[in-house]
């Protein structure tokens, strides 16, 4: 079979159909899956994900080959039913947002999709040879057993405390390998480890099985390569555990990429290797493994290509599959889009081989020979065409050719180009500095998103001018949530940029970030290198918000002494006012108002209260004695009431 394509940050997946190589599967930057006809030479297939752009495609493997019903089909005979082709059909993708999608090339459909096992994105994918089973290895360190035929989860357990970047299940299908940092060999009956392996520092990228033979007879091989690491280690798993260190190496140019081997059933057969490294090139291995070996192998042969011009230029080397002939291998080279396949003859006896090939003939014998799958309705002139709606409406008949330039032209008219995109948001600034809050219905957020991402891929500055200026948080935050994840970090490192110019510039640039920490805390906290990357951000707010302690201590002090300034201020005008009275009014009053009044209201300040009241006793005897000699004597009843009165008085 195919190696996994395992994804790493500049890895995209690239694998061949197994047993007859008829297939190739290419996730190319664009998130799309395409499906290329080895034979022919063509595209035979196209699938785009819903979410090709946020959650794009990280690992493919092709599932085994099966017999597919393809249409009503006539009963066949006992003679010919033993004849019956299993063709590959089923092919696992995994995905950034933790989901697997299942993809039926004999369908050209979307088969099923497996979500909710995984919380992170997922690393690698890889089938259990005989069930139908598909086991996935993720960012959250866990493995998922995948029942395909109920689409939901078999099992899950926690394979390490990193991430899982590689898996590969043996060809018995009762063994299953697992990498991070430390590979590790699972016992699927029991989800036990059985044996572990230490000695890559980098994460392992690569696992496969390189003999069928069991683990008894110490006949049970495995290779692993790692990411930055040039060298592909080859391990025995033996009965007696003593397998710490890895028995044979083999040497290569870069880091291994694609993988593609013939296994070994015995000792008396040879294991051949196809490794396609990052750097392009192809080197070529055969070995027999019987035990240890001291020194790393050299490969047996190396490939690369170039070009045919005058100073040739490397064509990088993208998957590479072996067939049953050895002196031939099938190559796919140039670009992941539109990539070329050949069934070359390579000479083993050199050292080294070099291919010259036209890619541009290449590509333009393919893009020629290339099956377009819309097909347009013969139309004859008798024909009637009815409008959905009233009966008896009748639409005017148009030829293909003419029907094929309407809606050319009528797709040139809705779209807009970068320039109009761009008068549009003049249009609207010009209308909200004068008032007018609306904008115009054909930009939307998401052409917004859309802009963005031109400018940051063109690196236009005029483009992103013109986003960036957009002072409304609603369309900030829009924008930011419909953004890519691959375009999240170059965002980030042009608002960096634009951070350290003019204050006012900065300003605006700070709501914008905020929108991208928000939105996308989980995936930079998923980056490795989020440290190196944010550096810079981190280095400048950090010099910037040094100053504001002090600045706020500063503000403290200046406070307390404004408000004592103005708190001597009000003291001394209330200090300042004249207190002497402009006018003093004395009023006279007579001896009995003041003895009334005394009476009334005594003096409680007086010290004289004594004599005050000795003087009041001699006046009223006087007044007695005044009025005995004037009138009659009174009863004793009358005497008594006078008597109670002057003590009341006094």
């Amino acid at each position: 079979m195919a190696a996994d394509g395992v994804s790493l940050s500049l890895k995209l997946p690239c694998v061949f159909s197994p047993k007859s190589r008829q297939f190739l599967a290419v996730c190319a930057q664009d998130g799309r899956l395409r499906v290329w006809n080895t034979d022919s030479k063509t595209l035979h297939q196209e699938y785009v994900p819903s979410a090709h752009l946020s959650a794009t495609c990280t690992c493919v493997a092709w599932g085994p080959c099966r017999t597919v019903k393809e249409g009503p089909q006539r009963k066949k005979r006992k003679s010919e039913a033993a004849q019956v082709e299993e063709k590959a059909d089923l092919l696992a993708m995994g995905t950034a947002a933790g989901t697997v999608l299942i993809y039926s090339t004999a369908k050209g459909s979307l088969h099923c999709t497996l979500d909710g096992g995984h919380s992170g994105g997922v690393n690698c994918v890889h089938w259990h040879p005989e069930d139908s089973l598909l086991y996935s290895g993720s960012d959250d360190t866990n493995i998922v057993e995948w029942d395909l035929q109920t689409g939901k989860t078999r099992s899950k357990w926690k394979a390490d405390r990193a991430a899982v970047t590689s898996l590969c299940v043996s060809p018995d299908g009762k063994l299953l390998l697992s990498a991070g940092h430390v590979i590790k060999m699972w016992d699927l009956e029991t989800k036990e480890v059985y044996r572990k392996f230490t000695g890559h520092s980098t994460a392992v990228t690569t696992l496969r099985f390189a003999t069928t033979r069991p683990p008894d007879s110490n006949g049970l091989y495995f290779l692993s390569g790692a990411a930055h690491d040039r060298l592909l280690s080859v391990w025995q798993v033996r009965e007696d555990g003593k397998d710490k260190n890895s028995v044979v190496s083999f040497t290569l140019t870069d880091e291994p990429q694609h993988v593609d081997l013939i296994t070994s059933s015995s000792k008396e057969e040879a294991v051949r290797l196809a490794v396609v490294c990052k750097d392009g090139q192809l080197h070529l291995f055969e070995h027999f493994l019987n035990g240890p070996c001291k020194k790393p192998l050299a490969p047996l042969c190396s490939v690369q290509m170039s070009d045919t011009k005058d100073s040739p230029m490397p064509i990088p080397l993208l998957a590479a599959a072996l067939v049953a002939d050895p002196r031939s291998v099938l190559l796919a080279y140039g670009n992941h889009l539109q990539p070329v396949m050949e069934n070359a003859e390579i000479n083993t006896a050199e050292r080294h081989v070099c291919l010259t090939r036209d890619i541009k003939t290449n590509l333009s014998l393919s893009l020629e020979t290339t099956v377009s799958k819309v097909k347009t309705p013969i139309v004859n002139a008798k024909s009637k065409v009815l409008i959905p709606g009233l009966p008896g409406h009748k639409a005017p008949v148009v030829s293909a050719p003419e029907g094929r330039e309407k809606r050319k032209k009528d797709a040139g008219n809705k779209d807009m180009s970068i320039a109009e995109r761009l008068g549009e948001m003049d249009l609207e600034a010009s209308s909200s500095q004068k008032g007018a809050p609306k904008m115009p219905a054909s930009l939307q957020t998401d052409n917004y998103a859309v802009l963005l991402m031109q400018g940051l891929e063109s690196k236009d500055a005029n483009i992103l001018n013109k986003v960036l200026q957009t002072r409304k948080e609603v369309e900030i935050k829009k924008t930011v949530a419909r953004l890519p994840l691959p375009a999240v970090i170059p965002l980030v490192e042009e608002l960096t940029t634009r951070l350290q110019g003019n204050p006012l510039m900065a300003c605006m640039m700070v709501r914008w970030l905020k929108a991208v920490l928000v939105h996308h805390t989980s995936y930079l906290a998923s980056l490795p290198d989020l440290v190196t990357q944010l550096g810079v951000l981190y280095h400048m707010i950090e010099s910037r918000v040094k100053m504001f302690h002090k600045l706020t201590k500063l503000h403290g002090k200046l406070h307390l002494l404004t408000t004592q300034v103005a708190a001597n201020d009000g003291r001394n005008s209330v200090s300042n006012v004249d207190h002497t009275a402009k006018l003093v009014y004395e009023e006279e009053s007579s001896d009995e108002e003041e003895a009334s009044g005394d009476e009334a209201l005594p003096n409680e300040d007086s010290d004289h209260w004594e004599e005050e009241e000795a003087m009041q006793e001699d006046e009223g005897d006087e007044e007695d004695e005044d009025s005995d000699s004037r009138t009659e004597p009174k009863a004793n009843g009358d005497e008594d009431m006078e008597h109670e009165n002057e003590s009341e008085e006094e």
